[in-house]
């Protein structure tokens, strides 16, 4: 006889638009019969909520343990770029990430990554060219083309970025975008090769100059990019037009919430409650034609439990009829899986991280709390016989990028707004590529980041003078599989010890690990260099007269 359960309370219709009082019945996973009746129950039900797009990868947990964390907060799916892993391992982390996945009750919806490497400017572990990205449409489990970052190729059209939109095409998945600051004709014609969504607006003006061309915007608030905010407005003035994302989102936020945190923010800002929900339910499902119930009959029983719709308490979570979480417990077991990685590179010394003063005045890359995107400042260097040095005094840092991939020499430059008095941070995330990314106050403490990250093969470490820390990440030199609560814990305490050098970042690895990120303006570093984001080339470290 196959498992019954009945559901009473607050029933919230998000396809049709109304919340009555009712009770659902289920069987077998599915709801068979939905029943609009008087009931005792003050609790509401509604649709579990799905995040639109999210590298699982920057949980810094594999996929299992993400999905044990995040129930507890309501989330029943994800719409998930494995862009992260795919860089490192190419297809066969892709389908590690889909079989792992799978072992656990969640609805994951993987992509195929569309810029793997990001950009021929830095050193990937892999490259995901026209077959690869071929075979790995044809996967059932993958459901869509990922974030096309090319932004250039697709202008100046170029012949592979147009195959691999003209392959998701033929297969019948959508295509995601990533066009941070594009806007005019350059909009028209990126949305018209058949780029459907945006998650990089960080203005109301841009997003809604995209949203009439047709686009999808995702609003994000991640645990570096925050832009809800800004977007908010959005969610009723265009409410078939937006949906809820975190796009990164780090373990010791994941622990404390997820969208059901976006959620509540979006009702307290007095946004009406159907047009919320549909945009982490209804909008996501439909656009993505994603396996997840909607509360409707005959859909799969993927629901969840809230006390009310003001302080949106998550009481349980339901996927396919079963109980996954309550009360603030995961109840999915935990799988073990073998770690397997791409790591080949040794340790570095002291004086690989020298540089000789060439002119009075230094490029500095400008970090900007909750942004990606980054600033470009000349200022006067501090020059230390003959050589340009972090001047702490005035939030003027080393930043280290070094190839994770062989032997190369390091590329230095300098970055502002970190805020460290001492000591150093280094981190094996560092989008797209992963090499090891590293900024502090003396080179000494920035050798010994990085050469904890080497002996580890991949992590994140902080460095102030004896106390030297460090988060092991085995799987892709990314993630843990470890138990993600512990996970979260030890990630706390290294952002706590972070913060203790003087970091003034709300979240420092999560920023650190983006000044790697060529494709977002305005000035990054690359294991190869420094790299002007708005011409799209490298540039010196010298203003020269």
């Amino acid at each position: 006889m196959e498992n019954t359960l009945n559901v009473a309370g607050n029933i919230v219709d998000v396809v049709a638009g109304r919340i009555f009082k009712g009770t659902v019945e289920i069987t077998g996973g599915k709801i068979t019969r939905i029943v609009e009746t008087a009931v005792e129950e003050e609790q509401y039900i509604l649709p579990g909520l799905i995040d639109a797009h999210i590298h699982i990868e920057s949980s810094m947990l594999i996929p299992s343990e993400f999905a044990r964390l995040a129930v507890v907060h309501g989330t029943v799916g994800t719409v998930s770029d494995p862009h992260e892993i795919a860089n490192v391992l190419g297809v066969p982390g892709v389908l590690f990430m889909i079989r792992n996945g799978s072992k656990v009750p969640f609805k994951f919806c993987f992509g195929a990554p569309s810029c793997v490497p990001a950009t021929t400017f830095e050193t990937a572990g892999a490259t995901l060219g026209i077959e690869e990205v071929r075979e790995l449409l044809s996967l059932k489990e993958i459901g869509y083309l990922s974030e096309m970052m090319n932004v250039p190729g697709v202008l100046y059209e170029d012949p592979e970025v147009m195959k691999k939109l003209e392959l998701a095409r033929a297969a019948g998945k959508p295509v995601d975008g990533h066009a941070p600051g594009v806007r005019g004709t350059d909009a028209a014609k990126y949305f018209n090769a058949g780029i459907l969504t945006d998650h990089e607006c960080f203005t109301l003006e841009e997003a809604r100059e995209k949203i009439g061309y047709g686009m999808k915007i995702l609003i994000r608030e991640g645990s570096a990019a925050k832009n809800f905010e800004a977007l908010s407005p959005l969610i009723d003035e265009s409410p078939e037009s937006v949906m809820l994302c975190s796009d990164d989102r780090h373990p010791d936020d994941l622990v404390k919430g997820h969208l059901d945190r976006i959620v509540k923010r979006a009702l307290e800002k007095g946004h009406d409650p159907i047009r919320v929900l549909r945009s982490c339910t209804l909008n996501p499902i439909i656009h993505y034609g994603l396996k997840a119930g909607l509360l409707q009959h005959g859909d799969p029983a993927d629901f969840i439990l809230v006390s009310n719709l003001h302080d949106f308490k998550v009481k349980a979570t339901y996927i396919d009829g079963k109980k996954v979480a309550e009360n603030g417990q995961s109840l999915i077991e935990r799988v073990i899986e073998t770690p397997f990685n791409h790591f080949s590179t040794t340790k570095i010394g002291p004086a690989d991280l020298k540089v000789v003063a060439e002119t009075e005045s230094i490029r500095v890359m400008k970090a900007l709390d909750g942004q990606l995107i980054t600033l470009s400042e000349i200022i006067p260097s501090k020059v230390d016989h003959g050589e340009v040095v972090s001047d702490p005094d005035h939030d003027v840092l080393k930043l280290v990028v070094k190839n994770r991939y062989g032997d190369t020499p390091v590329a230095v430059g300098f970055i502002t707004g970190f805020g460290l008095k001492k000591g150093a941070l280094a981190s094996c995330v560092a989008h797209d590529s992963h090499n090891i990314v590293a900024v502090g106050c003396d080179d000494q403490s920035i050798t010994t980041a990085i050469n904890l990250l080497v002996e580890a093969k991949g992590g994140i470490s902080a460095v102030d003078g004896d106390n030297v820390q460090i988060l092991p990440l085995p799987f892709a030199g990314i993630m843990s599989g470890d138990n993600g609560s512990d996970v979260a814990s030890q990630y706390e305490m290294l952002d706590s010890v972070a913060k203790e050098m003087g970091c003034t970042l709300g979240a420092p690895y999560m920023t650190l690990s983006f000044m790697a990120l060529l494709v977002i303006p305005e000035l990054k570093l690359s294991d190869k260099g420094l790299f002007d984001g708005n011409t799209f080339s490298f540039t010196s470290l010298f203003q020269k007269k």
